[in-house]
Formats: C-alpha cells, sequence, structure tokens
C-alpha cells in the first residue's frame, strides 16, 4: 500500500525536505514543484512511499517543522501500477498493514469526538430504536440501535487522548460521551412516558422482555465482550477496515443498556435500571481500556521516530541545524 505525501513548504526549506524524502527508505517517486505554492508562497513537493516507512518520515518533517512553516497533506491511492513502488514497498520494513500513521488516527479520532448535531441525531435515533425493541422484545431494532449508535467515535478519541497526551482530544471525547448519553436518555424516558397513557406498550413490557435480558444482567463475560470489541475496532480504525467496525458495533450493548435504563426508571423498575448502567459502564470501560493497550501495543512494535531524539540527516549532517543558519 502506497501513501502520497503533498508538501507545501518555503523555497528556503525545500532542499532540506526533498533531501529528507530522498533518503528515506521506501521512497518511491519524489517531484518538485518549484514557485507552485501561491498561498503560503513556497514549493511543492510531493512523494509517493510505502505506507511502513510514511510515519518516520512524517516525524522528520516535523523536525523540520513542515506542518508549522507550511502544510502536509497524506492520501492512498487506490491503484499504483509502478516497478518503483513495488521495490519501495519491499525495502520498507514490517507490512503495510501494520503500519500506523499517528497524524491520521488523531484527526480522524479528533473529528468524531465532537459534540456536534449530527453526533446527537445518530444517538438519539439509535437509542430510541433500543427502546422500541426493549418494549416490544424485538431483537432486531436493537440489532439496528447498536449499529446506528455513534458513540465509538468518542470512545477512540479518549483512548487516542490518553495514549497521545492529549489533552484536548480527551474533553472533546469526554464532552461528547458525558452530555450524549444522559440526553438520549433524558429524551428516551420522556418518549416513553408519553406513550404509556396512549397504550403503546403495556406497563409489564420489561417482564415480558426474555429476549433482551442480556442488556441488563452484567456479568464477566460483559467485560470481556466490551473488550474484545474495542481492541476489533481501533484495529479497524488502524486498518481501515470499515467492515469489521460494523461488526463491533453490533457485538456491544452501550446505545441498548442506555435505552434500557430509560424505559425501565420510567416504568418504576429501579434494579434492572441499575443493572443497565452497569452494562453501560462495563462496556464504556471494556472498550476505552482494550482500545488503549492496542494503541500502546503498536507504538511499542512500531519504529516510530521520536522528532525530540531523531533529527533527519544526510550524509551526517543535520537538516535542522542548516534550516537553523
Amino acid at each position: 500500500m502506497m501513501v502520497q505525501l503533498r508538501l507545501c513548504v518555503p523555497a528556503d526549506l525545500s532542499q532540506a525536505v526533498l533531501e529528507c524524502c530522498l533518503a528515506q527508505t521506501g521512497t518511491a517517486e519524489t517531484a518538485h514543484h518549484r514557485g507552485a505554492s501561491v498561498v503560503p508562497p513556497g514549493d511543492v513537493i510531493t512523494v509517493q512511499i510505502a505506507r511502513e516507512s510514511a510515519e518516520e518520515l512524517i516525524g522528520r518533517l516535523h523536525v523540520l517543522r513542515v506542518p508549522e512553516l507550511g502544510s502536509i497533506s497524506i492520501s492512498s491511492p487506490d491503484l499504483v501500477l509502478s516497478a518503483r513502488a513495488d521495490e519501495a514497498e519491499a525495502s520498507a520494513p514490517g507490512e503495510s498493514a501494520d503500519s500506523v500513521i499517528w497524524d491520521e488516527v488523531s484527526r480522524q479520532t479528533g473529528e468524531d469526538s465532537k459534540l456536534t448535531w449530527s453526533y446527537l441525531a445518530f444517538l438519539l435515533i439509535a437509542t430510541q430504536l433500543a427502546a422500541i425493541g426493549i418494549v416490544t422484545d424485538s431483537t432486531i431494532a436493537i440489532v439496528g440501535a447498536m449499529v446506528v449508535g455513534p458513540e465509538f467515535g468518542p470512545l477512540a478519541a479518549l483512548a487516542v487522548g490518553l495514549v497521545e497526551r492529549k489533552w484536548r482530544l480527551i474533553r472533546a471525547s469526554a464532552l461528547a460521551l458525558g452530555v450524549g448519553f444522559p440526553l438520549a436518555m433524558v429524551v428516551t424516558a420522556a418518549a416513553a412516558w408519553l406513550s404509556i397513557p396512549l397504550g403503546l406498550f403495556p406497563l409489564d413490557a420489561l417482564e415480558r422482555g426474555s429476549a433482551v435480558e442480556f442488556i441488563y444482567h452484567p456479568g464477566p463475560y460483559s467485560l470481556i465482550v466490551a473488550a474484545l470489541a474495542g481492541a476489533a475496532g481501533m484495529l479497524s480504525m488502524i486498518s481501515h477496515r470499515s467492515s469489521a467496525l460494523v461488526g463491533v458495533f453490533i457485538s456491544v450493548t452501550t446505545v441498548p443498556a442506555a435505552g434500557y435504563v430509560a424505559v425501565a426508571l420510567v416504568l418504576g423498575e429501579y434494579n434492572k435500571a441499575a443493572g443497565s448502567a452497569m452494562q453501560l459502564a462495563l462496556n464504556l470501560v471494556g472498550i476505552v481500556s482494550a482500545a488503549v493497550a492496542v494503541l500502546l501495543f503498536y507504538r511499542l512494535i512500531g519504529k516510530r521516530v521520536s522528532p525530540s531524539r531523531r533529527r533527519p540527516t544526510v550524509g551526517g549532517r543535520s537538516l535542522v541545524s542548516r534550516r537553523a543558519r
């Protein structure tokens, strides 16, 4: 798998950046367009590099302050037919499926962690679907609620924030979860309260729901399933396998548990409400803990360059010191 970097750099920095790109293992193609950037003024450099080597190169570009003085745009071509690209991938260490571009993960989870109207709408709809499935004893509606629920985005962002120590990301994801779930449960409880006098479901609806007992019966397997789902979800985000992420949504009961809390409180089933609240807490903790473990594992096995310890050099000369002069 090849990655294409488009670098916008000041003219006096372009030679150092170009040498850095050419010296990077796994680089297949490099193009230098002098004066191509108008705002900000400077050059444009495009690089095709094996995904396994992209993180190391990006780390070195951070040392050269390319994101501050210009920009780095990252994209993945759907198809690259090139003998040089094949040779570059063969020379790059590791496998592309196991490589992590940390800036990409941070940006992706950062976008998913924001408290937006669309996030709240999806969470409200999902919790309402779960509540309908609970009072009608319909597992199909509950599975639909699991798929619609957007909560994995903030959970993944919380894990990334903890590993990367990005407190702004932690606050944003905590806000999305702390506002989203209580609001969804309040709206669902209000809908359930209004539905009772309309005769939409009987008062003993929870007594008849044998198919949804797993929601308010937390146990050891609740945490185990949540941990496995959190690990699989983070792996699917890193490897860009969306189909696996859908399976993760179906396997955890965060949204159904929230819906059950709302309905049980309205019907006075406080023990079941407490059980489903515990189920919700176990799922949230299990998902985040497992996602953190996956990210830490990838940091240990990866060859990520630390900008504070390694400076890009060509021929033994520091490109950073040359820039400073």
